[in-house]
């Protein structure tokens, strides 16, 4: 009987272990306010952070060594419910992938009130955000504050609405003006 209370409570000190990832613990360590919000199935570590954090939490991951911006995305968490940012950093070296045969990767996702949208803008961290941020300018009506260049990149100037938001209402027709 005790080795069975002796595994039980083996099993639930594993439990109750939250699981971290090093660059969270880096980041919590240093001072900056994150939630951690697992690992997803590849093992890439998700952290949720606050918008007014965003640019101080970017120039640390930087300093960390996640000096490439593989993706940046948005997408609509349910209509009503939250616009989300999404940056995928992943830590080049000259060599290549810091010698070993994985790519060290982070995610951040920043959660944004539908009534108003506005994130501030990574590209003076990392160019490849972009046509990135403009993407998702367009599609989703997240305004990232401080681009150099934000406009519509898919939909034409004068279209009403973000079509990818969950609560859009597809227009019955596009009238197109001054097309010739």
């Amino acid at each position: 009987m005790a080795d069975n209370e002796t595994n039980s409570s083996e099993q639930a000190a594993l439990v109750t272990t939250e699981v971290t990832a090093p660059v969270s613990e880096w980041l919590t360590n240093n001072g900056f306010e994150h939630e951690f919000l697992g690992l997803d199935k590849q093992g890439v570590p998700i952290l949720k952070i606050d918008r007014q954090f965003l640019l101080p939490f970017s120039t640390a991951l930087y300093a960390y060594g996640f000096n490439y911006l593989m993706m940046q995305c948005g997408y609509d968490a349910g209509a009503g419910d939250s616009l989300v940012s999404v940056y995928h950093l992943g830590k080049l070296s000259d060599e290549g992938i810091n010698k070993s045969d994985r790519l060290e990767e982070v995610r951040i996702k920043v959660f944004l009130p539908r009534a108003d949208p506005r994130c501030p803008s990574v590209y003076w961290i990392w160019k490849t955000a972009d046509w990135q941020e403009r993407e998702t300018f367009d599609m989703y009506g997240i305004i990232y504050e401080g681009h150099p260049n934000l406009k519509r990149i898919l939909m034409p100037e004068d279209w009403i609405g973000y079509p990818m938001r969950k609560d859009y209402v597809t227009p019955d027709f596009y009238e197109l003006q001054d097309a010739y």
